[in-house]
This record gives structure tokens, sequence and C-alpha cells, in this order.
């Protein structure tokens, strides 16, 4: 597995335009369009329901980000995702925290975390033309289309420890 050092990539954040979507940061995976489209499918999101722009950086500057997400992956599931981490970001809107982890191989990981409740999950979403890896080989994955990504799938579990 390569490190996130070893692939070139820009080292500012950014604004995921979901208007005019970008493979910027994405360029070294062979789905980039379909991942791109699902990284603004994110942000269309999280702006019209929390009027939030969603902003990500390179994974070399989201190392904290990025330990977090493969920590609860592990420690919940003894899961380790092989695809090289692209971005990240992490964020709170209302009364949740959300970390965002987009990968080479067209992944994108997410973990839900309320500060006050019991909602806890961490979710996956496959970009169009990526094949489940063997990792989420045990999970069930459901389809969502999307005009910015096209077809979705996507699956959770539920966190059941203290992060």
């Amino acid at each position: 597995m390569r490190s996130a050092g070893d692939v070139k990539s820009r080292a500012v954040s950014y604004a995921v335009d979901f208007v005019n979507v970008s493979t910027i940061g994405l360029e070294s995976s062979p789905v980039a369009a379909a991942l791109a489209g699902l990284r603004a499918n994110e942000a269309r999101y999280f702006k019209n329901k929390y009027d939030h722009v969603f902003t990500v950086e390179p994974a070399a500057k989201a190392k904290k980000e990025i330990d977090l997400v493969h920590r609860i992956l592990r420690e919940e599931r003894d899961m380790v995702v092989t695809s090289l981490p692209l971005e990240a970001t992490t964020f709170q809107v209302e009364n949740i925290r959300w970390t965002y982890v987009f990968y080479e191989s067209g992944l994108s990981v997410n973990v839900l975390y309320t500060l006050d409740g019991p909602k806890r999950a961490v979710g996956f979403k496959l970009a169009e033309g990526m094949e489940v890896p063997a990792e989420l080989g045990s999970f069930k994955f459901a389809r969502q289309k999307s005009k910015l990504a096209g077809t979705i799938r996507g699956s959770y579990f539920v966190i059941k420890g203290e992060y």
C-alpha cells in the first residue's frame, strides 16, 4: 500500500463545488470522475440540509482525521481499508461531528458521531464503477441514484464504542 505522500496532490484545502464538478485531488483514482461526483453529492447534501460548505484537505494534511476513521474501523470491526486515502475532512453541524475520507479506489467512508446522543455510525459509499473491496464483502449495499454521481452504493454499521 502506498502512503498519502506518494501521490502528488494540492497542498491546500478545497471547497467542493457541486455545480461544476471537478476531479481536483482525485486524479489518481481509476474512477476519478465518479468519485468526484460522489464527493460533490455529499457537498450538495450538506449545503442544502445544513448550509455548510463541504471542504476537504489532502490526505497528507488530514492525518488525524484519517487515523480516527482507521482506528474506529479496526476497533469496531477489525477492518483495514487497503486503498490509499486521497482526501479527508472533519466538521460539526448542529450536534453531529462528521468525518469523511475519500480513497483512491472510489470508496468514501464517513463517521457520523452525535455529541449528545446515541446516533453513531460508519457509512460506506462506493463510486460508480468501483468493485466492492474485499474488506467490505460481508456488507449489503443499497443503491441510490444521483445526478452528480450516477449510481451510489452505500452501507453502514453502528458504532458501539466511544471515540
